[in-house]
Order: structure tokens, then sequence, then C-alpha cells
């Protein structure tokens, strides 16, 4: 996986920039501050006494093309939205930046000479002024955007002075050197410096590390005390007073950021009359289903005297869609980071867009229910609105976060059925769209699929893996920190994967040929 190296700072360097091929847009999160992380994706020749014994070598331009770089660029933005830092793919913003203050992510197909990680960086780096860069290596991270992102933010946060961080249990032992995280669907978390390439809510945390479980490390107090950087200064007050920011009590759309756990953004809103008003509040997210979004939002409602009304903060959600009746007077709503069932509030942190309005949503709710009958898939779903529905949208996940489209329909429906290609588990949700124009999501109904698959696999073993195929396939099987470990052919019939020297632990092993792709957790014994 993400490997790093913790050496005696070096100080000489060379580093050529080579021809800038993938051809990276120009972006920056914060170009005011000037610490800077530059994501670099046109490729470089590096001469450094800190990689490969100072001999010069060339990394090749990443592939990625505009859009999957900015995509990259906006998760790793999202991960430092607390702190005064610039994230940058500019690098003439990086050569204008401190020397003492500053740091290269090499992004690269060029990974040969560093195999079986998704990347790697010396420990404290970004302070060292010698340019030692670091690497994020794209084809072992299946070239995904989303692997990549999360690769570059765990990378720079060596450079800016964190470890590992791992999973022990009760009594002391070490389940996971790499911790890879709890849940499923969008508030399922892992921590960015563990695994956290197959969860949604990625981030900085406070817990142990690879060296003793009671050596926690507080990721916030290192980024923020270690590199001549802070948090970003407070955007709105948390004080429910005078002093508090006014919204429009017919409308508003407020674009904020949570940059600490403590951190509470108050509003006033003044109401002339009893009416109903709708409030909407949404972490930033890469796509819909809050899709790489770090913030799981809390909205706190609160009478003039600062009196607690009500507190919205559903466990299954990161966002927040309230429909209510307000009194005449005045009332404060409060903005903050929760934690949920797989979490605590620490590492819920980034910017957030919150809108209210009078009036109440044309769409109120929508109830989404199923079932699995002899492994068809059968889906129904209540509305109450308003007004008539213009179109809905059937939507399906197997991770729950990043949905697709399964279905286009007319608004009069409220039943789906259809049997699913492949053996797994499905995540569904309806997106309801009205007459005017607006639009509600339903909640999340989990089934699994049962049907045969194209490949039986042992799943507890000792000394191989044994696996009866139907079809000819390939395989690759990757430790639990997604390190490449063998690869190899079989053909239809019965046979197995040697695992008798690799250690007890739990392993990947994912098959495919070119009409199906199974992906198997093993433990060996």
């Amino acid at each position: 996986m993400k490997n790093y190296l913790q050496k005696l700072c070096l100080s000489a360097l060379l580093l050529l920039t080579a021809h800038a091929y993938s051809q990276a847009p120009k972006l920056n999160s914060l170009l005011s501050a000037a610490p800077t992380i530059f994501l670099d994706f046109d490729g470089q020749t590096v001469q450094n006494p800190a990689w490969q014994s100072g001999l010069q070598f060339t990394c090749a331009p990443s592939t990625m093309n505009a859009a999957q770089i900015t995509e990259i660029f906006n998760r790793v933005s999202e991960d430092y939205r607390p702190f005064s830092v610039n994230i940058t793919t500019d690098s003439t913003v990086y050569f204008l930046a401190p020397v003492l203050q500053r740091v290269r992510m090499i992004v690269t197909p060029t990974s040969a000479w560093m195999p079986n990680v998704g990347g790697v960086t010396y420990v404290n780096c970004f302070t060292w002024g010698s340019e030692t860069p670091g690497f994020v290596f794209e084809d072992k991270l299946a070239y995904a955007p989303k692997y990549i992102g999360e690769c570059c933010t765990h990378e720079s946060g060596h450079a800016v002075g964190l470890s590992h961080q791992s999973r022990y249990d009760s009594n002391c032992n070490l389940l996971e050197p790499y911790h890879s995280g709890t849940g499923t669907g969008q508030t399922s978390w892992a921590p960015v410096m563990g695994n956290s390439y197959y969860k949604n809510m990625t981030g900085w945390s406070d817990g142990p590390t690879p060296y003793d479980c009671s050596q926690f490390q507080d990721n916030l107090t290192i980024i923020t005390t270690m590199n001549g950087f802070t948090y970003r200064p407070d955007d709105y007050t948390s004080t429910k007073n005078e002093t508090t920011t006014v919204v429009n009590p017919v409308s508003f759309n407020i674009q904020g950021i949570i940059s600490t756990p403590n951190d509470k953004d108050a509003f006033k809103l003044t109401v002339s009359q009893t009416g109903q008003y709708h409030f909407q509040a949404d972490p930033y997210s890469i796509n819909a289903g809050n899709d790489g979004a770090d913030l799981d939002i809390m909205l706190s409602l609160y009478d003039n005297n600062g009196n607690l009304i009500r507190l919205y903060n559903p466990l299954e959600t990161m966002s927040i869609n309230v429909d209510t009746t307000l009194n005449a007077g005045t009332y404060y709503l409060q903005i903050s980071g929760a934690g949920n069932n797989n979490t605590s509030n620490y590492g819920s942190l980034g910017s957030y867009t919150f809108l209210g309005f009078k009036g109440a949503l044309a769409i109120h709710s929508v109830t989404l229910s199923g079932a699995n009958e002899k492994n068809q898939h059968k889906l129904n779903w209540e509305v109450i609105a308003d007004e008539p529905l213009s179109s809905q949208q059937l939507e399906v996940s197997t991770n729950g976060y990043a949905f697709q489209p399964l279905a286009v329909l007319n608004g009069t429906a409220r039943n789906y059925s259809y049997s699913p290609a492949q053996n797994g588990t499905y995540f569904y949700r309806v997106k309801t769209n009205s007459v005017i124009s607006q639009s509600k999501y339903s909640n999340i109904v989990v089934l699994k699929a049962t049907g045969g698959k194209l490949f039986e696999v042992s799943t507890f073993v000792q000394d191989a893996i044994t696996v009866t195929a139907s079809e000819g396939f390939n395989y690759n099987l990757y430790d639990a920190n997604a390190r490449l470990i063998t690869s190899g052919k079989m053909q239809k019939g019965s046979g197995a994967v040697n695992v008798q020297n690799l250690p007890k632990g739990m392993y990947i092993l994912q098959m495919m040929n070119d009409n199906y792709k199974q992906t198997e957790r093993i433990i060996k014994q």
C-alpha cells in the first residue's frame, strides 16, 4: 500500500522538469497561503540522494486526463481544507512557495524501482528544504482517481509529519498495521493514514500507530504545529448574540468550512410570521451520495435565548434535510461536524453548503423498501408530495456511496424488479423529480444477490486457496493493504493459489475474464 520511510534530512538535490505530457489543469485550493503541496502530474527527472542512491531516474507523466486530475485535486484539497496550506497542480506556484514549506508529490506510472507499494514519502520532508519529493504510483492504484487521491493525501500526510495508523484489539494485539476502517455506505470511515481506499468518509484521526497501541497520534496537532502553518481563520462565529451572522428570512445560501472538532458556525434567522421552512446542509462531495465527503454535518436549532429546540444528526447520511414549521421569533441555526456509528467528530471536518428558504419542498418524503425473492430484487416505494412527479430514477451502488442509474421511470411508477447480473451486495435509492424542478432522494435499501458464482472460492485457508471455475480466468492476489503479492492464470475446473509462505491475515483475491469479474476476501489461518 502507501509505504513510508523515516530517514535523516538529506540536503543535496537535483530535480529536473520533464516534458509535460499530461497537460494538467492549473488548480489551487488556497492561493493566498504560502505553504504548498504540489501534485505533479507532468513527469519529472529526479536526482536526489534520498532516492535510488542519488542516481538520476525519470518518472513518466501521469496518464490521467484533465477531468481525472481535477477529481484527484478536489479530493486532496478537501482533505486539507481545514488548514492554511495550498494544494496546487501548478509548478510556478510551487516554486514561489517558501523552500521550508513545500513538497512535490509526483504522480506517475513509473513504479518498478519501488515495487509493491502505492506510494512512498519521507516523514517530515515538507520542512527539510531539500526538494525531496514523494511519489504516488498510479499503476499500482488501478489508475483510479479515488485511490490516487487517497494515496496523495496519505503520502503528503507523511511529508507533514504523520506515521501510519493501526488497529489493535482490546488486549493490545496488532490486528492491522494499516487501519482499514469500519462501516458501509456514505458514512463508512477509515483514517487516511491507514488504508482508506475502500471507505467513503476518510480523513485525519487520533489513534494508535504500528509501534504501540498506547502511542496515539494526534494528526491535527502534528499538522498544525510542525510545519509552519495552522488552521484557516474561523469563517463564522459560534456565538449566539448580536455578533452572529444574520441570514435572509426568505432564502439564503451559505458556503462555510468546519476546520476543527470544536468549530461551530452559527446563523441568526428572524421569522416575522409562522410558516414552513426548508433547511438543507450538504458537505462538499465529488459525486452524488456524498462521494468523497469528509464532513458529517449536524444542525442544531436554538431559540432566541440559546435554548436547544431540536438536533438534526441522521446517522445514515452526512447531509441534513429538514422541513419544519417555525413560529414568529428569532432563531439560531448552528452547523458543526458530527460523529456517527463509525467514528467520532475528530476528523469530521471540511467545507459545506447551507441553504434555507421559506416554504417546504414539494416532495415531502420518499420511502423505499425491497426484498430478495429467488435472487430477483423487488423494490417498492411510496411518495408523499404536493406536486406531481415529472420523472424518477432508480440508482444502484456496490459500495453504498457511488451510485449509478439503473432505470429511468415515469412519475407514476412505484415499483421495479430485476435480477442482478453478479453476486454481491447492492445498495438502492430512488431520486424523484417534481414538475416544479425540485428533487428528493429516498432512503437507501441494501439487498444481497445470492445467485450462482462463476468462481467458487475457499474463504478460510491454510496452505492454498482452492478455486473451482466454470471458465478460465486470470487472478491477482493482494494483501490487506492493496499490495500485489502474486498473479497468474487458471483453467476451467479446480485449481489452487499457493499461500503457504504468507503470514496469517486477510487477503484479497481478484478473479476476472473477458465477461466477468469477482473479488473475494480470504482469511489465512
